[in-house]
């Protein structure tokens, strides 16, 4: 049993519209679905991708009027953006245009590396891809297709103490140990487990910070990273797997765009395994998809409802 990467990773806004006209104009990113949070339909669901909505691109965000995060340990800390060896100079440029605060682009891990934040501080990290990566760019992307973002990883999080997470990572998730490097920042070592092929988008990066303080959710934090398994089948071994090992779980939630399974780490990070499939268009044509509000077909009798409670985001 293999998780063969990075899925989605969702995380928190307290600016739906500002959100929106950031991810899609700043970034470059397409709005592949507007929908609801399934637990909460007070709040959008927002997800954003690349031009086919491919499993592996999915940013997405919750948008619940929080306040900014407090940062600290028991985090999931900084969210890896690909892109192609070439692009960094645009970025720069382009983020800094924007009024963004950058770091210069720098060697990370053996990797071209660029951080920033967004304007509510949610941490990312463009991360040089693989050569033979083939990028999926959206045609009405204000980005050119040449810089246009790959998809998602690696993902770092921060625990105080590696061996509980990684007794998780290897024994249970089927993660490879792989090397370690110095954090940027100075707290502690970050140490790489590989899943499937490996490569960025199949990392996950556990950076060991015990000299921090506890974070605290709320906007420009992330909610959690999901994993990749391919069908429902592969997602009724892992919940069977979940359960065998003893680890407390959701058991399978029907997303409808995927089905999903939540743990936590003992670091107390949220994990989801989600499936590649159905995927995005299951309801809408992909050629117009995000461009309307989309409801799973349990939530579609309170359309009206649901509608009357969302702010505008154009």
């Amino acid at each position: 049993m293999q998780l063969t990467g990075i899925h989605h990773l969702t995380a928190i806004t307290a600016q739906a519209r500002e959100n929106k006209r950031f991810y899609t104009d700043t970034l470059g990113l397409r709005l592949v679905k507007k929908t609801v949070n399934q637990d909460d339909t007070s709040a959008y669901h927002l997800f954003y991708a690349d031009g086919l909505a491919s499993p592996g691109t999915d940013l997405t965000f919750f948008d619940w009027p929080a306040a900014r995060e407090r940062r600290g340990t028991h985090s999931i800390s900084r969210t890896g953006l690909r892109i192609g060896k070439d692009s960094f100079d645009y970025w720069a440029a382009r983020l800094g245009d924007a009024g963004l605060s950058i770091a210069a682009p720098s060697l990370l891990d053996g990797r071209v590396s660029l951080d920033f934040e967004d304007p509510e501080g949610q941490r990312f990290r463009l991360t040089e891809d693989l050569a033979e990566v083939a990028a999926n760019p959206w045609q009405k992307s204000p980005v050119p297709a040449a810089h246009q973002i790959h998809g998602l990883g690696p993902i770092t999080i921060s625990v105080p103490d590696l061996a509980p997470t990684e007794i998780v990572l290897t024994h249970v998730m089927n993660m490879r140990r792989g090397r370690d490097y110095a954090s940027p920042d100075g707290h502690g070592t970050v140490h790489v487990f590989e899943m499937g092929e490996g490569g960025p988008s199949a990392e996950l990066h556990v950076a060991v910070q015990p000299d921090l303080p506890v974070a605290r959710q709320g906007a420009g934090a992330v909610h959690h990273v999901a994993f990749r398994v391919p069908d429902h089948p592969t997602i009724h071994e892992w919940a069977e797997r979940l359960n065998q090992m003893r680890i407390p779980s959701s058991g399978e939630v029907e997303r409808y765009y995927f089905r999903s399974l939540y743990f936590r780490e003992p670091g107390g990070n949220l994990f989801e395994i989600a499936t590649d499939d159905p995927g995005f268009a299951v309801d809408e044509p992909l050629a117009t998809l995000g461009e309307s509000l989309s409801l799973p077909p349990f939530l579609e009798g309170r359309r009206e409802q649901i509608e009357a409670g969302l702010k505008p985001l154009d």
